[in-house]
């Protein structure tokens, strides 16, 4: 029912990674999440049924970042650990999907591992810091520190989606954000730090593989203008969906066909 979708520990140089698979098809699909308040552990069934489209053609794979994170780690760290695990269990040419921070570990890998990189889409994200994501970063390291993280969840939410989808979910939100399982408070202040390390704007050039790239028209975590400088830069698709925000991911009903019709369509190298 949840298209093979299971659960493994991996070891590489760095520590341990946990990670998702499922699917039943033969071509690889890795995707890269973002800055994330929990770990993915016991999420399979969930992540699989919400890329259920991908599972026919493809085989998909979902990587934590490592157990062992401590200050400082850096964006690049990230895509090296990306790129070890991948190796690890014989993936190249693979199809890459990264989301907000996970949009900036596929640009390092894809620079230099290009071998594992076949086509990529860069979701939310960002190519080098910005005032906005830097305003939120601070406070958020700021807020964990001194309030905990459900004080960043809260933000993030109201920040992070639509306002027609705040106003839709406003009796919900409250008791989500309640209930909401948290990682280990200094990791999460490591992995944050780390948001600003991304340092790829001016290696965008380097990309050869075939790229596309969507945000959010009312970004307020990464900003609009973030994403659309890596497509400008690197002269790819790109497509903009204007009333939401950095969960335009998750909000938006055709963003998973987009990746999937940009993966399933032949294409040129940028």
């Amino acid at each position: 029912m949840f298209y093979n979708a299971k659960e493994d520990d991996l070891k590489i140089s760095t520590g341990n990674v946990h990670y998702i698979t499922f699917g039943n098809g033969d071509k690889p699909l890795v995707m890269i999440p973002g800055l994330r308040l929990a770990n993915i552990a016991g999420g399979s069934k969930p992540v699989a049924w919400f890329y259920r489209m991908f599972a026919k053609e493809y085989r998909i794979y979902m990587f934590d970042r490592r157990d062992s994170i401590k200050d400082p780690v850096t964006i690049h760290d990230l895509a090296e650990d990306t790129a070890e695990a991948m190796k690890a269990l014989s993936i190249r040419n693979a199809y890459i999907f990264g989301a907000s921070q996970g949009g900036s570990i596929a640009q390092d890998l894809a620079i230099h591992h290009p071998e594992l990189v076949k086509k990529m889409v860069l979701g939310v994200t960002l190519s080098r810091p910005n005032p906005t994501v830097e305003m939120n970063i601070n406070l958020w390291i700021d807020m964990a520190k001194n309030k905990g993280l459900g004080a960043v969840a809260e933000d993030y939410t109201y920040k992070g989606f639509s306002e027609s989808y705040l106003k839709k979910n406003k009796i919900f939100i409250p008791l989500s954000l309640r209930i909401q399982k948290f990682m280990d408070r200094d990791r999460f202040i490591a992995l944050a730090k780390a948001v600003l390390t991304v340092d790829t704007y001016d290696r965008l050039n380097e990309i050869k593989c075939p790229v596309l790239v969507l945000t959010g028209g009312q970004d307020k975590i990464a900003s609009r203008a973030a994403s659309v400088e890596i497509a400008e830069k690197l002269g790819c698709e790109h497509y903009i969906y204007e009333e939401l925000g950095h969960e335009a991911y998750s909000e938006s009903k055709d963003f998973n066909r987009r990746i999937y019709e940009f993966f399933m369509v032949p294409g040129t190298v940028n």
